[in-house]
């Protein structure tokens, strides 16, 4: 928690460093590492393109840096890419300096809200228009989560939703019912709460923290985190208060874990359900393999609990062009490929998501393994019968969501109520948004 504070602060401050640095756009290496200024396309050019992830994402899109450079012998990409935690520190200090890379990874929300305030996003739609970044087979739900304030500034990598995922066996030993998408918190509780007279849970937590379930939960209820300018919580308090009454309820009848053991088991491949220990898991889509390659077996997908309307397909992640460079055509044509190239969304092996282009998708569903057939078609399912992603994101909305995180540990550790809880941070939230 303490990271996150400081990286957040780190981050604000960074990015309020821009404002008063060089916003010229001028890259003084331009000549010496091949700029576009000349209009000779076969000019050699060298791109700088950041990403976060694992060590698997790394190597593969390695991978499809390395197909991009074959096909294009007078582009040299050079890479960068560490862990979650230290990118956004790296992208700050960058950006602060004026040295963001042409190529970005960004993601949804926060983030992007925060680099779009600063302007240090390049507006894509003009790649769009002309044709060099084809976006014609992507839904456009998807594409418009990309778009702050008419300008396109993020492209989607892949597609992702939340999920509950379930062992169908060990539910069925449990004696319980399996799941269907319109199951209600009601039916969650009752199968689950058979799994945990067999198991050690019923389920892992509901969420890694508090954001992704209180957001689905929220919309339930036809509200949600932030208002729609963004000016504020979008929220009653008591929707939040209810929420957490839940959350110690499935925790006080043994059905999910205490925080203690839900720390421990945060990370995806040593989830609850990933050891045996509980027949439910609630994490996003793309990391279903990771679960079912740790569980030795496939698993199901099954909505929130509360049916599908809430819920609603989010870009995994994007790509986006940083607006001081100097050479953003070849970098439209980069991100292009990434998303629309076939062999490029096999080298990734859906570590981004679901490829959001239908024309890759229908490609390569014949193709994938079973879980991947399983994610494929709950995407799918979303996309059909799930609501547009809320984008109204205030730009301290970080800030906001570390505080949620730390009022949620205090409540989960019963050392404050939902009641008081839920005041307190209204007030300290919008503190934060008024600011």
């Amino acid at each position: 928690m303490k990271k996150w504070i400081v990286f957040c602060l780190s981050l604000m401050l960074a990015l309020s460093l821009v404002a008063c640095g060089n916003s010229s756009g001028d890259d003084g290496d331009a000549a010496a590492d091949g700029g576009e200024g000349d209009g000779n396309t076969q000019k050699n050019i060298t791109l700088r393109v950041a990403w976060w992830g694992s060590q698997t994402r790394h190597d593969s899109t390695l991978e499809v840096i390395k197909m991009y450079e074959e096909e294009n012998p007078n582009v040299k990409i050079e890479s960068e890419f560490t862990g979650f935690d230290g990118y956004w520190e790296k992208m700050s200090a960058q950006a602060a300096g004026n040295n963001l890379p042409d190529v970005m990874q960004q993601n949804f929300g926060e983030y992007l809200t925060q680099y779009a305030d600063k302007e240090l996003l390049a507006d894509m739609n003009e790649f769009v228009d002309d044709g060099t970044i084809d976006l014609s087979q992507f839904d456009e739900l998807i594409v418009d989560s990309g778009v702050v304030d008419g300008k396109l500034l993020g492209i989607p990598l892949g597609m992702n939703a939340y999920a509950a995922m379930y062992d169908p066996e060990m539910i069925e030993s449990a004696g319980a019912e399996l799941p269907d998408m319109d199951w209600t918190w009601d039916d969650f509780k009752d199968i689950a709460g058979k799994v945990a007279e067999t198991y050690d849970y019923g389920s892992g937590a509901i969420d890694d923290g508090i954001r992704n379930g209180f957001d689905y939960f929220s919309r339930q209820r036809g509200q949600a985190i932030f208002n729609d300018d963004g000016t504020g919580l979008g929220y009653e308090d008591d929707v939040l208060i209810d929420y957490w009454n839940l959350l110690l309820e499935l925790q006080d009848e043994g059905i999910t874990p205490p925080p203690d053991v839900a720390l421990e088991h945060q990370d995806v491949e040593n989830s609850l359900l990933a050891h045996g220990k509980a027949a439910f898991q609630f994490r996003w889509s793309n990391q279903g393999v990771a679960i079912a390659s740790s569980a030795g077996k496939d698993l199901k997908m099954a909505t929130v609990p509360g049916g599908p309307e809430a819920m609603f397909v989010k870009p995994a992640m994007f790509f986006s062009i940083s607006e001081t460079s100097d050479k953003k055509e070849e970098a439209a044509k980069f991100i292009n490929f990434f998303v629309n190239n076939v062999e490029a969304q096999r080298a990734q092996k859906l570590d981004r998501g679901v490829p959001p282009s239908s024309v890759v998708r229908d490609e390569m569903r014949s193709e994938v393994s079973t879980m991947d057939q399983e994610i494929f078609e709950y995407v799918d399912y979303i996309l059909e019968n799930g609501s547009p992603i809320d984008k109204s994101y205030p730009v301290e909305a970080a800030e906001v969501f570390v505080l949620m995180e730390e009022f949620n540990e205090r409540v989960l550790y019963k050392e404050l109520a939902p009641e008081d809880a839920a005041k307190q941070f209204r007030e300290q939230a919008e503190a934060l948004i008024s600011k």
